[in-house]
């Protein structure tokens, strides 16, 4: 059998950039639990010394574990293995999303999975405190209702709240990309059709109602019916289900926007 032709299905193999292994290899440490939230890391020179690398090869790696939200900085700038926050990896998750092009309807459809899983999870965990919490948006909410303000960052906020008081990591951690995503849309929504504020207040003093007296079906139900309203709405303001969704121009102030909606 003759040789392969150049160009053909092989290739060279190619080794990763130094800068990679290592922050492989500490990331490696720090998730099998070798290296601890709060354990401090050597400094750069003694990490060059320890891995063989230069230290420029070492500040690389280093960069790339605090974009990840493993390594983190003291007040004297030392460097320390910290622990991600739940909502680090949702950001990266959106851009994944807006670059395939995901359509309303493909968010609607795992909204209809994971947020009536929250509510009937809520019902039977659900604390005091957030109770309280989802009672101040409610109220916040009707404020802002009756003074023909946006609400859609209120709305993301108590469907947020409602998966907290679920107390599934998981399930909060699986809803946020969804949610960032939905932000802008409901502010579209609302903008062409202001009943739509009204009726989700309405929808969100059942959900709470629910979780108060800890009904998990009603809770899921009032949740199905909540999106399904939504969904009309978004038809009812001229939207087309299959349109991919799109990020607002000013994509930092709707982060932090977002951000501002955390439980």
């Amino acid at each position: 059998m003759s040789d392969p032709a150049p160009g053909g299905i092989f290739r060279p193999l190619r080794h990763a950039p130094a800068y990679r292994a290592l922050s492989a290899e500490i990331e490696r440490m720090i998730l099998s639990g070798q290296l601890k939230p709060g354990d401090p890391l050597p400094a750069e020179t003694a990490l060059a010394e320890r891995f063989g690398v230069n230290r420029s090869t070492v500040r690389e790696a280093i960069r790339l574990l605090e974009q990840e939200g493993l390594v983190s900085r003291t007040a004297g700038r030392r460097l320390q293995v910290a622990m991600p926050g739940l909502f680090d990896l949702a950001p990266r998750a959106t851009r994944a999303l807006l670059l395939q092009h995901v359509t309303f309807l493909e968010l609607w459809e795992v909204a209809l999975t994971v947020e009536p899983l929250a509510a009937r999870l809520a019902a039977g965990k659900r604390s005091a405190e957030d109770l309280a919490a989802l009672a101040e948006n409610i109220e916040t909410t009707a404020h802002a209702v009756a003074r023909k303000l946006p609400t859609a960052e209120l709305d993301v906020a108590f469907h947020a709240s409602v998966a907290r008081a679920s107390g599934n990591r998981m399930l909060m951690l699986a809803r946020e990309p969804v949610s960032l995503l939905y932000a802008p849309i409901l502010g579209s929504v609302e903008a062409r059709l202001p009943q739509a504020a009204a009726r989700n207040l309405e929808a969100h003093r059942r959900i709470h109602d629910a979780l108060r007296a800890r009904r998990g079906d009603e809770a899921e139900d009032w949740m199905r019916r909540h999106l399904a309203d939504f969904r009309r709405g978004f038809e009812m303001a001229g939207f087309r289900l299959d349109e991919a969704v799109r990020w607002p121009a000013d994509p930092l102030t709707a982060m932090q926007a977002h951000e501002e909606t955390l439980p």
